[in-house]
C-alpha cells in the first residue's frame, strides 16, 4: 500500500489514508473468500492492517510516520476457520460479518476524511 504525497508531512491524513487502504484490502480479501466458497481445497485468508498501523504510530515521532507507513504491508494470513470435507474452511457467516463491519467502518473513517478536507478548505477559505 502506498501513502500520498500529502500524507508523508501530515500524520493524520497518512493514518486515515492508511486506515483506508488496509479496509478497501480487506474488502478484496473477502470478495475473494465468497467467490472461492465451494472450491475445493481453498483456504480463505484474513487482513490485519491495524496492527502494523499501531505498530507504526507507536514507533516514534509523528513527523516520520507518513514514511512509516508508505513501506509498511499489511499482514495477510490463512483463518484458522475449521476445514470442511472438501478441504475449504470459508465461513459464509463470518465472511459475511466482517465485510458489513468491514464497509461501516470504511464508512466511517471516509467521512472523517471528509470532515477533515472540509476543515482545511474552511480555514484556507479564511472563514
Amino acid at each position: 500500500m502506498s501513502v500520498p504525497s500529502f500524507a508523508m508531512a501530515n500524520p493524520v491524513s497518512a493514518v486515515l489514508g492508511y486506515a483506508l487502504d488496509g479496509m478497501s484490502y480487506r474488502q478484496n480479501t473477502i470478495a475473494d473468500n465468497l467467490a472461492n466458497i465451494d472450491t475445493p481445497g481453498f483456504r480463505a485468508t484474513s487482513v490485519d492492517f491495524e496492527s502494523v498501523l499501531s505498530s507504526a504510530i507507536g514507533a516514534g515521532s509523528t513527523s516520520s510516520l507518513g514514511s512509516r507507513l508508505a513501506g509498511a504491508a499489511p499482514i495477510t494470513e490463512a483463518t484458522q476457520t475449521p476445514v470442511g470435507v472438501n478441504g475449504n474452511n470459508v465461513d459464509l457467516r463470518k465472511e459475511s460479518l466482517d465485510a458489513m463491519q468491514t464497509q461501516y467502518t470504511y464508512q466511517l473513517v471516509a467521512r472523517a476524511v471528509t470532515d477533515r478536507f472540509s476543515l482545511v478548505s474552511t480555514v484556507a477559505a479564511g472563514q
